[in-house]
């Protein structure tokens, strides 16, 4: 079987009256692509909703702790922070827009 020729003269033709079309039927290409997204966006929604009533929440057994060893860890190096932060405003640095004399 003969595969036919794409001619690319009346691709290119095609492709350059595309914008001159988008633009005399400028509203309705608005309402176009407000539909297109708004069928996207109620498919979203939708999907998103029926999946969180699907699924259970699921309850731990145990209950959430407090761990003060990782507590006094995270305190720690915010504390090491803290004071690298305060070093470099302590330092004093040379003005270059200072002629001499």
């Amino acid at each position: 079987m003969k595969m036919p020729k794409v001619k690319t003269k009346n691709i290119k033709d095609f492709s350059k009256k595309i914008p001159k079309k988008l633009a005399v039927y400028a509203f309705l290409t608005f309402l176009g692509i407000l539909l297109i997204f708004s069928i996207i966006s109620v498919f979203i929604f939708y999907q998103n909703v029926t999946l969180a009533q699907r699924k259970e929440i699921e309850v731990s057994e145990s209950p959430l702790g407090f761990d003060k060893t990782i507590y006094q860890q995270v305190l720690d190096v915010w504390e090491q922070k803290e004071k690298r932060f305060n070093e470099l405003d302590s330092e004093e640095y040379l003005n270059i827009f200072i002629t001499i004399d």
